[in-house]
């Protein structure tokens, strides 16, 4: 039986792609799904449930969780209506209004939790720290930090491994990466605002974007605008 790896899988490309990095390295994949209140929640979860689908994953392991406290809190434009999201810009620097608090570890606390029950020895993230949006927690020392904690607090037999394979990745290459492993990024989700076509102007969908263009690839998702400099 393969190695069992617990997934972090929010439905966007990079969660996407890592999913696919796990499957091609032979492990079974488990995967999870935090709600807390964003803008485009429902529309993320469906990308969550067609790419376990794609894939194969059965029922018992998949979990979709809820960390709507981090609505309650606030501070964040994804999940507080008083704060505006911003139009996008490739070119911000600082950590940009549309980061969630500590929102990666919330989940890689419960997918460390989950990993243990599962008896899991990986847990993948699709954090991305070269061409992120400046978001604090998904930086290498962060996660490095955290497989620590998590160890230091689980049963002495439980020996965790956090992979995070696209972290010193650009768009361009985890686009091409996820067309070389036949991912289906058709199924994915990236828009911070809208969930019938994407948006093309907040950061994400830039971000995303201008990864296919790297590739010279055509984006699979419908988009209500796309910036000419951007189109392929």
């Amino acid at each position: 039986m393969a190695d069992l790896a617990v997934v972090s899988l929010s439905g966007g490309l990079d969660s996407c792609v890592t999913a696919a990095i796990a499957r091609s390295e032979g492990y079974d994949l488990a995967l999870l799904h935090a709600d807390y209140g964003q803008l485009t929640e429902a529309r993320e979860r469906k990308s969550f449930m067609d790419i376990a689908d794609f894939y194969g994953v059965p029922k018992d392991r998949r979990l979709v969780i809820s960390f709507d406290y981090l609505r309650h809190i606030g501070g964040s434009a994804l999940t507080d209506p008083r704060i505006a999201l911003p139009e996008g810009d490739l070119e911000r620097k600082g950590v940009p209004s549309s980061y969630v608090p500590f929102r990666n570890a919330h989940l890689m606390a419960t997918a460390t939790s989950w990993a243990e029950v599962l008896g899991a020895s990986h847990i993948f993230v699709g954090f991305v720290e070269e061409d992120s949006s400046g978001y604090p927690d998904c930086r290498e020392v962060f996660l490095k930090s955290f497989e620590q904690t998590a160890n230091l607090g689980t049963r002495p037999e439980t020996r965790l491994r956090f992979q995070a394979p696209l972290i010193h990745m650009d768009k361009g290459q985890i686009v091409q990466r996820g067309l070389g492993l036949k991912a289906p990024l058709h199924l994915t989700w990236s828009c911070y605002q809208t969930e019938d076509k994407a948006c093309g102007k907040c950061d994400s969908c830039l971000l995303r974007l201008r990864g296919f263009k790297e590739a010279e690839s055509p984006d699979p998702i419908p988009y209500a605008f796309i910036p000419d400099q951007l189109k392929v």
